[in-house]
């Protein structure tokens, strides 16, 4: 099973290891602090997915003894049945089966809601833990709208009332996109590790779009990362002194 499922030990190590690089490349940067709660996240996911696939035994013991109760008071109340050839008779056993029938149907109805309840429990405790890391997401793509590769390349001024910028080099930019990738990818392995044992399809849905969303938001920073690429190759392409076996220039 090491290979098949995801393993909340091994997510929550390499979030911890993603945090202190963070925090060692950029100590002063929010992105750290962003990386400290997306920890905290998978620490909560990690009891709260637990809670999630473990069984409601008291609601289904509830289920069992009411079902029980209803089973063993049809079956009394058909034992204690006697037929009789008056048409009188016959009439009231009629009504009689049509009062079982109906009570027949209600236990059913009340068995059937709560049975539905514990699934409908945990869905809402799963989608609420999702809506929580698709504001996550949109975090982590704030703290990276700002870098723009080409500004910072071209020497431009950010502005009088901007922040100080943690990113002052193309290597510290680079590695600032790519650290926000990898939390996005962190926070979609989270996501799946919620639906993981439970395949609830509203929920699974629910996941997907997390996924879908954290795929998307990365798609934005690797072009900017190839963006960033190609500007340095052509500054160092400029830098570069002619080749000996270069033709000479009109």
């Amino acid at each position: 099973m090491q290979y098949k499922s995801l393993n909340t030990n091994r997510l929550l190590e390499t979030q911890q290891r993603l945090a202190e690089r963070i925090k060692a490349r950029f100590p002063t940067a929010g992105l750290g602090a962003v990386a400290n709660e997306l920890l905290r996240m998978v620490e909560d996911a990690k009891v709260r997915a637990d809670a999630i696939r473990r069984p409601n035994w008291p609601l289904r013991a509830g289920v069992a003894l009411l079902s029980l109760g209803a089973l063993g008071l049809g079956l009394r109340l058909a034992t204690s049945v006697e037929v009789h050839t008056d048409l009188k008779d016959a009439m009231g056993l009629f009504q009689f089966v049509e009062a079982v029938l109906r009570a027949s149907f209600f236990f059913g109805a009340v068995v059937l809601f709560l049975v539905s309840l514990e699934i409908r429990m945990k869905r809402r405790r799963a989608l609420g833990a999702l809506h929580e890391l698709r504001a996550m997401a949109h975090i982590i793509d704030m703290h990276q709208v700002a870098k723009d590769p080409e500004r910072l390349l071209r020497g431009m001024a950010a502005g009088p009332k901007a922040p100080p910028q943690t990113t002052t080099t193309p290597e510290d930019l680079n590695r600032y996109l790519n650290y926000c990738n990898e939390l996005l990818a962190i926070l979609s392995k989270v996501a799946a590790l919620y639906v993981q044992d439970f395949p609830d399809a509203p929920a699974v849905a629910a996941a997907d779009q997390v996924e879908n969303l954290c795929t998307g938001l990365s798609q934005k920073i690797w072009q900017k990362i190839m963006v960033l690429d190609q500007l340095v190759g052509e500054q160092e392409w400029a830098k570069a002194p002619p080749r000996a076996d270069s033709p000479p220039g009109p």
